[in-house]
């Protein structure tokens, strides 16, 4: 831009400003309407998702306790179920075990990235182990993929060579099983999951809820079997296969969001809007917000007036910072670039950046 002079000054935000965030510090309310949202978070953030929001090892603290609950409630599922596959030899319950079994083993890399985002950074990874987290939902996508084949390896197998239910009742049983042990992690990893801002574990927890109900779609079989119709086993069977496939594309689509730092557009335009409206802003240009682990890092330039004192711009960044602040409280790291407009009689084209 043919610059005279440049006067740079970092300087980082963290998103500890001491300032109540409005709208954003809602109350989960009182009595049995306040406990189904917070066991459901039906309704925004609590003083607890910001608390996370700002803390990052809070945040990371959570999820290992969420993954470690979520890993038992699977195993305790998985065990029972596999004890009733063996009498059973039900097709459409030996596929839905296994899949059980595979969210089981997923919980195993998101335990590695939480555990890996305590570390702190260094001069090789110098934004930390956030991106973890990212990396271990590509083991997901690949555990749902395997999950879905054998799924359709035992089904058409079984179609092929038909054997018939046996202890129907005990099937049906261990249908319900799954459905309430899913059901279980679901609620436990979305909610914790919106908390703290990992899409990794949102997805395993929607993932979790369809798995119940593909679980509840075994009794399907059980009933075909009691009325002489073996054959709705294998089908049922490649039924949930297909059903785990629509997971694993939309978790494909949601990992390749994270890993490509994709963000909503309706953020930036946020940003945008709330930073345009601060005194002493003439434009706002180059929005760039992307996520780190559970957190966002935004970056942005802002034209302001090149007759600005120091304490004046200053002013602005605060303001800047405040306001960004009010769009979400995940975005702990603001990078400012300011750029002095070049209509007024000052130093011509000085940018100021932090």
């Amino acid at each position: 831009m043919g610059h005279d002079h440049s006067h740079d000054h970092h300087e980082h935000s963290h998103g500890h400003h001491g300032h109540s965030h409005g709208p954003h510090g809602h109350s989960h309310g009182e009595g049995i309407w306040g406990i189904i949202n917070t066991i459901f978070h039906f309704q925004g953030h609590s003083d607890k998702q910001q608390e996370l929001a700002s803390d990052p090892a809070l945040a990371t603290n959570e999820g290992i306790r969420t993954v470690w609950l979520a890993l038992a409630a699977l195993g305790v599922t998985t065990i029972v179920q596999i004890a009733i596959v063996v009498s059973s030899n039900s097709t459409a319950l030996l596929a839905d075990t296994v899949h059980n079994f595979g969210d089981a083993l997923n919980s195993i890399p998101l335990l590695i990235a939480f555990y890996l985002a305590r570390r702190a950074a260094n001069r090789r990874y110098t934004y930390g182990y956030g991106k973890a987290e990212d990396v271990a939902g590509i083991f997901i996508v690949l555990s749902l993929v395997f999950s879905a084949g054998y799924a359709f390896y035992e089904s058409i197998n079984k179609l092929i060579n038909p054997t018939p239910l046996q202890h129907l009742g005990w099937v049906a049983l261990a249908a319900v099983v799954g459905f309430v042990g899913n059901e279980i992690v679901a609620v436990m990893q979305i909610r914790v999951g919106r908390r703290i801002g990992s899409d990794a574990m949102i997805a395993d927890g929607m993932h979790a809820r369809t798995d119940g109900f593909t679980s509840l779609a075994v009794l399907i079989a059980v009933v075909g079997a009691y009325f002489g119709y073996p054959i709705v086993d294998p089908i049922i069977g490649i039924v949930i296969g297909i059903t785990i496939l629509f997971i694993t594309i939309d978790a494909c689509k949601t990992m390749w969001y994270r890993l490509m730092d994709a963000v909503e557009p309706a953020l930036v335009d946020d940003v945008v809007h709330m930073v345009g409206h601060v005194n002493g802003v003439q434009e706002v240009r180059n929005v760039r917000i992307r996520w780190h682990g559970h957190q966002m890092h935004a970056e942005l330039e802002v034209v302001v007036n090149e007759d600005l004192t120091l304490k004046e711009s200053d002013a602005i960044r605060a303001a800047i910072q405040h306001e960004i602040q009010h769009v979400s409280a995940r975005i702990t790291t603001v990078y400012i670039a300011l750029t002095p407009c070049g209509h007024g009689h000052g130093h011509a084209h000085q940018q100021l950046a932090v």
